[in-house]
């Protein structure tokens, strides 16, 4: 559409989802050589996604990238509508009827499944429930979990596996110095787990950690660290690919680990178990609907034809000690898998682009990319014709289907709130849990 993108025509692109890869992507607009208008759009009455409501709270470093992200939504052109359901309270189609370009930055929305018997038995959880949970989520704040067990299994060595690993082994007055959502503060404080095992399919070469996240584990102020000295060992596969390559970290992480696996303990009142080359083949109940354990096999790495090594399971059991989520799209581009043809106007970036992947600054040139294609479309005049592209009509819409929305203001104000509470704890902030603490504190009924 010619002049799309001038100052009397500005490009109007409705972002859904203000996670990491929405603020990243409206960077990316707001200073391209084109007018344009974004509004972002979150079913949560808070902004900033995982970064909010999935980096650990004892990691309060990691959430000041929240900082870049207010300076993104002070620019020109930025507005935000909190609280808003997109595929509920506004459509799709509306926002076709209000925008030149639609880009999704949502999550992946499901969790993987393990697929073994069991999985489903009462204490069995997926470990994204039990860390938004811990961040005041509000869609599981009342989400209950049994910390009257001593023993926890975490299956995986990745980052999310890592955080709800250390929030358990975390002592009370640690976490109490962070802005935990104070019922699980509380929980955690009653709490009986002493003994965490984190299991690991491949081998320690493979592990997803970082060196500083699995360091981390190796200095917590309650929990020894134990690692097995074979387990800790790269097996003849994963020693030829370490030969030929030059991954330092990889190598540290060895290093680090095997540190562990000599280290002897020191007597603290928790205990942490990395275990390598080890899969879950079923979750054994009580007899009762309850977990009362788990059954391991045990692994071993095979090269695949491209020279990758996987996980394959032997014959050895260890004692009882939809999946990717994803949208079709060619570089951010949404197609239509049936006609294999992008649909006009609409994109993805983010986890719903790639998949659950990577960390936060991974999100930054994923953003880039599909902020390059919806440039380069706009500038070709490849978008939607919204009947009505003005911000006045977009916010009459949304003020008629959500008249409940929170606004950039709204959240300021939201954020003060919070960090107020937090100052005479020595915390952060003391979180509002629910959408509906959240209006209340803004002086409106849900």
């Amino acid at each position: 559409m010619n002049g799309v993108g001038t100052e009397t025509h500005p490009l109007r692109v409705a972002v859904v989802g203000a996670g990491p890869a929405g603020f990243f992507l409206i960077d990316r607009l707001l200073g391209a050589d084109l007018a344009v208008e974004v509004d972002l759009y979150d079913r949560l009455p808070a902004p900033y996604g995982l970064v909010r409501y999935g980096v650990a709270p004892d990691h309060e470093k990691i959430r000041n990238v929240t900082r870049t992200f207010d300076k993104i939504a002070a620019r020109a052109g930025f507005r935000f509508f909190g609280n808003v359901d997109v595929g509920g309270d506004v459509t799709l189609d509306d926002l076709r009827r209000h925008y030149h370009q639609v880009c999704f930055t949502t999550g992946a929305q499901t969790d993987r499944r393990m697929g073994i018997p069991g999985e489903d038995l009462a204490g069995s959880h997926p470990a994204t429930e039990f860390v938004a949970w811990y961040n005041a989520h509000p869609e599981f704040k009342d989400h209950t979990f049994d910390l009257a067990r001593e023993r926890v299994a975490v299956v995986g060595v990745g980052n999310v596996a890592v955080d709800v690993a250390r929030i358990l082994c975390r002592t009370p007055e640690e976490l109490a110095t962070t802005d935990i959502a104070d019922y699980a503060l509380d929980a955690l404080r009653a709490s009986r787990v002493h003994e965490v095992f984190m299991l690991g399919r491949r081998g320690p070469a493979q592990a997803a950690f970082t060196n500083a996240e699995v360091r981390e584990l190796g200095e917590l102020a309650a929990a020894d660290i134990a690692v097995r000295p074979e387990e800790a060992t790269p097996d003849a596969l994963s020693q030829e690919d370490l030969a030929r390559s030059e991954a330092k970290a990889t190598h540290k992480k060895l290093e680090i680990l095997d540190g562990f696996a000599h280290r002897a303990a020191t007597g603290k009142p928790k205990r942490l178990t990395l275990r390598f080359l080890v899969s879950p083949v079923e979750i054994v109940g009580d007899g009762r609907g309850h977990v009362a354990g788990i059954r391991l096999v045990r692994n071993r790495l095979v090269r695949r034809d491209d020279g990758s090594l996987r996980a394959e399971p032997t014959d050895h059991l260890v004692a009882r000690d939809d999946r990717s989520g994803t949208v079709p799209n060619e570089r951010g581009r949404v197609v239509d898998p049936e006609a294999n043809d992008a649909i006009p106007g609409v994109y993805v970036a983010g986890w719903i682009k790639r998949g659950p992947s990577g960390v936060i600054g991974t999100n930054k040139p994923d953003a880039a990319e599909t902020a390059a294609v919806m440039i380069e479309d706009a500038t070709a005049g490849a978008t939607l014709a919204p009947e009505a592209a003005d911000a006045a009509a977009a916010e009459a819409t949304v003020r008629a289907r959500a008249p409940a929305f929170v606004s950039l203001e709204d959240w300021r104000t939201v954020s003060a709130l919070e960090a107020e509470r937090g100052k005479p704890l020595g915390r952060p902030r003391v979180r509002f849990t629910s959408t509906a603490e959240v209006l209340d504190a803004l002086g409106r009924a849900e």
